[in-house]
């Protein structure tokens, strides 16, 4: 395989650039690694820039970075662009990689570029942010971009490609600014991976939680509420009421005790936390008689709150407080996604106050809990230590002494995990735990944050065997991330397919005739007392269709009930998932459906 580029010290260069810079390193082939890809999605996207250039003379580019999903370029053009023009720029990118163009790396000052830009109000954007004098272009044929790289040599090596899709995005991520046009698109070495690829999307689209959830009844969206805030149906609310309560009883099990903290608090809580100079742009404030307020965007500072309205005991550490914690944050509009991205949700939240020396055996305990939940729901799931960002509280030393924590205790399990150097919350480190579904796609869910800035900051103590206050440390843990969330991701995992467990409708009772309705009745009526829902489909159509119906509704199980059935006191059962049909008596079914449950447990 040809060489494309160096890795030295994480950082990928291109040939032009390690050549330039003299700079030696690992080499980098044309493998579909994740440093390759980086190469030749970061070049397709300035190929689709180019292409759509040729199609749109007066078309203006802002920033085209690679991203998870593949790559994206942000720009503007008087054309207004949709998902159909997309195969007309796919067909111009493919002409622009047959030329073979040489792609060229030079280096020019920022003085030239201003100058060469100056008509153009989105590089200008663009330079803003940019503090060098010495500014890097690419250029391939007519086409040149300011870039940093790395690119391919040639655009005859971009062959494995398409674009996904058309968005818009605000300018610069502010949504105070102008909307402007974003395409996304992929790209791979081989074309196999491509074609996986391009599957693995047609399923998701079917998958799609927006889509199944109007379909099941499970939430809604309404304009005249609010953007971001869902709205949840009868269907909806019975699925999350399941999973609260399943995840409830394991938090007791497990030694949690139940709290709840307001949803708005005094801004000066928010000020002592940090909150306010390092995630004030996601919150809402309002003022109440000349004081202002902030609504809760995290649970963490009522929890604080409620951990010092006792004196506690080393004995009673680790304590262990949760809450389904309602939190808002200001998400820009272009950012909201169904269930995925919203401005109102409720964390699975809970707080752990311990000792210096529990650290580690609490993180165990956690990973334990995700372990059991991950399982229960089929997920496959890895592990990310994020590091410390930017904008961060506390010194170095408690960063990398919190760090080296989180980590001994992921070895001394030999549990695997990645680095996402920068990626941990202003208050501290943590584990993220990223799950994987049933078509392939990686979610971000759980975190686990290991912290002793909250707690030096509300002055947190506890009183230790010799009898001194002693500081404690603080673990923010959340192993669902958030029930919308988590169950947009469930909903497109098991495809509405919902464990029974949680289903929001466990069995549809379809009586033969008018007859077997009281029958049928009185079925519901033992399953609820057991916290079982069903439904009776007894609407004016024939006996198939209801069948056929039923089984659109992707629930679990069906029962018949006709003369025999209620003669006898028992049900005729029909398993959608196993396709199987069995006969027994009411007690046997109900008692099934009871060991159902108790496998679920976590």
């Amino acid at each position: 395989m040809e060489p494309i580029g160096v890795l030295k010290d994480g950082q990928i260069y291109d040939l032009q650039t390690a050549e330039a810079l003299n700079i030696e390193g690992d080499i980098i082939k044309q493998d579909n690694s994740a440093e390759s890809l980086e190469i030749l999605r970061h070049s397709c996207a300035h190929m689709m820039a180019q292409a759509i250039k040729e199609l749109y003379p007066d078309a203006k580019f802002f920033v085209g970075p690679v991203v998870t999903e593949g790559f994206y370029y942000d720009f503007k053009v008087d054309a207004k662009i949709s998902d159909d023009d997309l195969v007309t720029i796919e067909k111009k990118m493919k002409e622009i990689a047959n030329r073979k163009l040489k792609i060229e790396r030079y280096e020019t000052t920022r003085e030239e570029i201003v100058s060469k830009f100056a008509d153009d109000e989105l590089k200008q954007a663009v330079l803003a942010n940019i503090t060098d004098e010495t500014l890097t272009m690419y250029k391939q044929g007519d086409f040149e971009d300011l870039c940093r790289g790395p690119h391919l040599p040639t655009t005859g090596m971009i062959r494995a490609f398409k674009l996904t899709r058309v968005a818009g995005a605000y300018l610069g991520g502010d949504e105070e600014n102008e909307m402007i046009t974003r395409i996304y698109g992929i790209a791979f070495f081989d074309k196999k991976e491509l074609n996986d690829y391009v599957r693995m999307l047609e399923e998701a689209k079917k998958r799609d939680h927006r889509k199944l959830g109007t379909e099941l009844e499970l939430f809604t969206f309404n304009e005249d509420v609010g953007a971001g805030l869902p709205l949840w149906l009868p269907n909806g609310s019975r699925l999350r009421s399941k999973l609260e309560h399943l995840l409830y009883k394991a938090h007791r099990i497990r030694g949690y005790e139940p709290v709840r903290g307001p949803e708005i608090l005094k801004s000066d809580m928010w000020d002592v936390s940090g909150h306010n100079a390092n995630y004030g742009q996601n919150m809402y404030y309002t003022e109440i008689d000349g004081q202002k307020y902030g609504m809760k965007p995290m649970n963490c500072v009522g929890h604080i709150q409620i951990f010092k309205n006792d004196l506690v005991s080393y004995k009673d550490l680790p304590k262990k407080l949760f809450e389904y914690g309602v939190v808002h944050r200001h998400e820009m509009s272009g950012a909201m996604h169904g269930l995925f991205r919203v401005r109102e949700f409720t964390q699975d939240d809970a707080h752990i106050f311990c000792t210096q020396a529990q650290v580690k055996d609490v993180i165990i305990d956690v990973l334990e809990f995700v372990d059991s939940l991950m399982k229960t729901f089929d997920f496959q799931y890895e592990m990310e230590v994020s590091t410390k960002p930017k904008k961060a509280i506390g010194d170095d030393e408690f960063w990398e002494t919190t760090t080296k924590g989180i980590m001994d205790a992921l070895d001394s399990e030999n549990l695997p995990y990645g680095i996402d150097e920068g990626g941990g919350a202003f208050y501290g480190p943590k584990i993220d735990i990223k799950i994987t579904d049933a078509i392939g796609r990686k979610w971000q869910c759980g975190t686990i944050q290991v912290d002793m800035n909250l707690p030096e900051r509300f002055n947190v103590e506890y009183i230790n065997d010799e009898g001194h206050k002693e500081q404690p440390v603080m673990i923010h843990r959340a192993i669902l991330g958030s029930f919308e969330r988590f169950i947009g991701i469930l909903t497109e995992h098991c495809a509405g397919e919902f464990p029974f467990v949680i289903a929001p409708t466990q069995v549809i009772f379809v009586p033969i005739a008018d007859t077997h309705v009281e029958y049928a009745k009185q079925l519901q009526k033992e399953l609820l007392y057991d916290e079982m829902d069903s439904k009776i489909f007894d609407m004016n159509e024939s006996l198939n269709k209801r069948i056929r119906m039923a089984e659109k509704q992707r629930v679990p199980m069906i029962v018949v009930v006709g003369d025999e059935e209620v003669e006898k006191q028992t049900i005729a059962l029909r398993n959608r998932r196993t396709r199987e049909q069995s006969n027994m008596s009411k007690e046997e079914f109900i008692t099934m459906l009871n060991e159902i449950k108790k496998g679920s447990r976590i």
